[in-house]
């Protein structure tokens, strides 16, 4: 038999993306095995989301060529994508895939094999004319408790400082039918929570609609609570634009409990002018305005969100305006970013690029007041019973897992709990979360 190692740089997206391309290759008799071993072929899904992700794309690269000379290096994802021909310089690459086509992955890489490396096989096509969503089932089910379902590829909205929409193209959405096959296949599994994910999840249907008929996210989180019946637990959104946050959305949050009180809504900035430099659709009074109504309807809900600090332009003044503005929001959690500079973007031309140093302490800045406002959300909920969905077996008895409003939970428990949904009484703060005692 075969053997093949996967390794994923980059987001969720490309997680499932992986999963998918494992799937492939097992149902054609191969055996998967870990990045670090020896293996017949080496498939690298790459990201370029910044210069440094392309760095650790070609590493990465380089090294599965050293772990086998002779093994097939088949390269996919967005590197590939938006540099073909960089990708097709790094010695030993015999296979090239962008961000489409990857159903044909397995007989690429035999094609390569049966040609004995003489001929690199270069599959990338023109991103920008894709047309329809991808629509690969799941071969095989993923080993976690949680499962990611992608129901969208590609996004429209050019911000100055993100590659992406040149690296997955335009808008493509997942057939309601097929989310519901996929659905149900996952729950039969004993998924008990899905995650939907996309390159612009709020997106979803737009190209889709037409003829008097709209279709939007809305429609695919019914179709997958429906499909999932009582073995769905729970649902699980990943990261939305506001503006993309619906008051259906919000109505559904409230009225099927299965959603979970937990919405990821990039910031980006706290200041308006930062915020029209990066074209971002949206003001900080608008943000502020959809937060306060969201937390009035659903008063456990987490609100997670990213922030770049450091963004061409971005003066003291506009990064304290940044402080001030986080400092009112509550926040449950804060991803915080210095910008990094990519290649190909327009923001990457803009003057007054702010120095390493100066980022540097504008994160620590800004962790702080992150750091405090995660503590404040989890203290919140000491001494409630929430559902836990205990997902790893920490050592000797200690496990861990999330909350539905995404608070990281440990408790005592053993390896029957790992999997379920279990009720626990929070008692008090605990490494990034809290500390629970499971009551049923």
């Amino acid at each position: 038999m075969a053997q093949v190692a996967f390794t994923t740089l980059g987001c969720k997206v490309n997680q499932f993306e992986t999963e998918v391309m494992e799937g492939l290759f097992k149902a054609k008799g191969y055996e998967v095995v870990g990045f670090d071993e020896q293996a017949d072929v080496y498939v690298i899904n790459t990201c370029s989301v910044t210069n440094l992700g392309e760095k650790k794309s070609r590493q990465l690269i380089r090294r599965a060529g050293r772990q086998n000379a002779a093994a097939i290096i088949a390269v996919a994802g967005c590197y590939s994508q938006v540099s073909p021909d960089q990708v097709a310089q790094i010695p030993g690459v015999d296979v090239i895939v962008g961000t489409q086509d990857r159903a044909q992955i397995v007989e690429l890489v035999e094609a390569a094999a049966a040609n004995n490396r003489t001929t690199q096989v270069n599959a990338v096509t023109d991103i920008m004319q894709a047309k329809e969503f991808e629509d690969i089932p799941l071969f095989s089910i993923p080993g976690r408790t949680r499962a990611f379902l992608k129901i969208q590829e590609g996004c429209t909205n050019f911000c100055t400082y993100c590659i992406i929409p040149y690296a997955r193209g335009p808008l493509r959405s997942r057939p309601l039918a097929s989310i519901a096959t996929e659905t149900e296949k996952l729950v039969a599994a004993g998924f008990t929570e899905i995650v939907l994910t996309g390159i612009h999840l709020g997106a979803f249907g737009r190209d889709l609609s037409g003829a008097g008929m709209e279709i939007s996210l809305v429609d695919a989180v019914k179709t997958v609570l429906a499909a999932g019946g009582t073995g769905l637990i729970r649902l699980r959104l990943g990261s939305l634009e506001s503006v993309e946050v619906s008051d259906s959305l919000v109505s559904l949050m409230q009225t099927d409990k299965r959603l979970c009180p937990h919405l990821h809504l990039p910031l980006q900035s706290g200041d308006d002018r930062v915020l029209k430099a990066m074209n971002r659709h949206y003001t900080t009074t608008e943000y502020r305005a959809l937060i306060t109504g969201i937390k009035s309807r659903v008063p456990t809900i987490a609100v997670t969100t990213d922030i770049i600090v450091g963004f061409p332009g971005e003066t003291d003044e506009m990064f304290e305006t940044t402080l001030a503005f986080v400092n009112t929001m509550s926040f449950a959690k804060i991803h915080i970013f210095p910008y990094s500079l990519r290649t190909g973007t327009p923001a990457a031309g803009f003057s007054a690029q702010v120095t390493e140093t100066e980022k540097k302490r504008r994160v620590q800045h800004l962790q702080q007041i992150a750091d405090r406002q995660t503590v404040e959300f989890h203290k919140s909920f000491i001494n409630q019973k929430l559902g836990v969905l205990f997902e790893n077996n920490e050592n000797k008895g200690l496990i861990s897992g999330l909350t539905g409003n995404y608070i990281r939970v440990y408790a005592h428990g053993a390896q029957e709990n790992i999997g379920k949904i279990s009720t626990v009484i929070l008692k008090r703060l605990h490494k990034d979360g809290l500390w629970g005692e499971i009551i049923e």
